[in-house]
C-alpha cells in the first residue's frame, strides 16, 4: 500500500508485517526488562512466570514472523539510506531475527531443567518441557548463553531504535513511519 507522506511517497510494510513487528517489539522490551531487573522485582512481583509465557509467545511469533517475510518483499530502501547503511541494517536485522529465536530457546532450556512445572502461557495453558537435567553442559551453556545474548540483544534494541529516531529526526526520510 502506497500513502502520501509530505512530498515523498511512503510505502509501507504490510498490516501483517507491521502488527507482528509492534507485538513483538512490545514483548522484546518487556522481557529485556523483567530480565535484567527481575531479580530486584522479585521483592514485590515475581515476573518470571510471566517473562517465561512471553518468551515462548516471541519464539512463535517470530517463526510466524520469518515465515511471513519468506512471503513477500519489503519495501526499497530509501534512498538516504548509502550501501553500508543498509549493509549495517540487514546485519542488524539478521542479528536481532536470530535473538528472537535463540533467547526463547535457551530460557526454555533453562526453564525445563531448573523447574519441576511447565511453563505456563500467560495462565491459559503449559507449554511441555524438555528433557534436560538440571545441572547438565546443556543447562548451564544455555543460562550463561541467556544472560550473554539478553544484554546483546537490549544493545541491539537501543541501537534498532536510535536508528529509527535519527531516520524520522535528524534525517527526516520515511524509514520510521513505513512500520508505523
Amino acid at each position: 500500500m502506497a500513502t502520501m507522506a509530505g512530498n515523498h511517497d511512503l510505502v509501507r510494510y504490510n498490516a501483517v508485517a507491521r502488527a507482528l513487528h509492534a507485538g513483538i517489539a512490545v514483548m522484546v522490551i518487556f522481557n529485556l526488562v523483567t530480565g535484567i531487573a527481575g531479580d530486584a522485582l522479585e521483592d514485590f512481583w515475581n515476573p518470571f512466570p510471566l517473562h517465561k509465557g512471553t518468551g515462548m509467545v516471541i519464539l512463535v511469533l517470530s517463526l510466524a514472523r520469518i515465515g511471513w517475510r519468506m512471503t513477500w518483499t519489503m519495501p526499497a530502501w530509501p534512498s538516504t539510506m548509502g550501501r553500508k547503511q543498509q549493509m549495517v541494517a540487514k546485519l542488524t536485522h539478521v542479528v536481532l531475527y536470530a535473538l528472537m529465536l535463540i533467547l526463547p530457546v535457551t530460557g526454555w532450556i533453562m526453564s525445563s531443567a531448573n523447574s519441576k512445572y511447565p511453563i505456563s502461557i500467560w495462565g491459559l495453558f503449559d507449554w511441555p518441557k524438555l528433557a534436560v537435567a538440571k545441572g547438565s553442559a546443556l543447562a548451564e551453556v544455555a543460562h550463561e548463553g541467556h544472560e550473554i545474548l539478553g544484554y546483546l540483544m537490549a544493545g541491539l534494541v537501543v541501537l534498532h531504535v536510535a536508528a529509527a529516531l535519527h531516520h524520522h529526526f535528524i534525517i527526516k526520510d520515511n524509514v520510521l513511519r513505513r512500520m508505523l
